[in-house]
């Protein structure tokens, strides 16, 4: 495979950096990336990795754009309210980058198509914004032995992950339990500072970049907490679970369950609290 000279002169920045080079290149050419979501994480994921020259980005949302949606999806603009989330999406990739291959998936993700959905593509990244789809997402990408990145964001907290089946934890290891709903309020409830997402999604595009050039130095093992409020980082160390349900010792899990062990958990935030007693079990 060999760059065209169009394309390279637009990643003509890459090609000077000696961590990307033309085979660097070739490779993010060569990448198939699935955006769970289209909303305030996938937005900056989709900008950026198109940028890059990501190959294939593939997006799974069966929303359509709301007014209130624009503070912080950038994907959009007034003129895409009322329209489908993933073809406005794809019209605003395109025209970011003709050069990358756009795939929609206008559905909602369920356990009767999570395994047929993610199995064609090298990377999974997770901008939902409800517990259902996050661990459904997390124990498929396990089972199909599929990478999968992890971002949320709650306020002004936002945090990330790289989950990479055999090589460290995956969300389950981080979260064995789903919080009571009534303790977790929803997103519309709690807010969330608008530039967050953006500043989570930037990190976990960073990370979906590194992985496609090989770059061994990911967020696996890590977990990387954001607090906006007073502009700080804070990095823990987390370890696979060998209790852990479906990466453990003895999983439990070895097919995707269903959606009634998620009933009643509705669309909260997907960001637990920063004391959550899951994370020091394990660090």
């Amino acid at each position: 495979m060999t760059l065209t000279p169009e394309e390279k002169k637009r990643y003509a920045r890459h090609l000077t950096l000696p961590e990307v080079g033309e085979a660097g290149q070739n490779k993010l050419k060569a990448g198939k990336v699935l955006l769970v979501g289209t909303g305030g994480l996938g937005s900056p994921n989709a900008l950026y990795l198109a940028s890059a020259g990501v190959g294939t980005i593939a997006l799974v949302d069966f929303d359509k754009v709301e007014a209130s949606n624009l503070q912080r999806q950038v994907l959009f603009g007034n003129e895409d309210v009322g329209q489908l989330k993933v073809e406005a999406a794809k019209k605003r990739i395109q025209s970011t980058n003709p050069l990358v291959s756009v795939i929609t998936h206008n559905e909602n993700l369920t356990p009767a198509n999570a395994a047929n959905i993610l199995k064609n593509y090298d990377l999974i990244i997770d901008g939902s914004d409800n517990f259902p789809t996050r661990y459904l997402v997390s124990d498929t990408c396990v089972l199909l032995g599929k990478p999968n990145i992890y971002g949320s964001v709650h306020r002004f907290e936002g945090q990330a992950s790289f989950f990479k089946p055999k090589e460290g934890p995956c969300y389950r290891c981080l979260f064995p339990d789903s919080p009571n709903p009534r303790e977790i309020p929803t997103c519309e409830e709690a807010g969330v500072l608008g530039i967050l997402p953006g500043l989570v999604g930037l990190i976990q595009a960073t990370e979906a970049i590194k992985y496609f050039l090989g770059i061994k130095s990911l967020l696996v093992g890590r977990l990387l907490q954001i607090d906006a409020m007073n502009m700080q980082f804070r990095e823990i160390p987390i370890k696979r679970n060998p209790q852990c349900a479906v990466c453990g010792e003895k999983p439990s899990i070895t097919q995707i369950k269903t959606e009634d062990e998620f009933a009643g958990i509705g669309l909260a935030c997907p960001i637990p609290i920063r004391n959550d007693p899951a994370i020091h079990q394990i660090t």
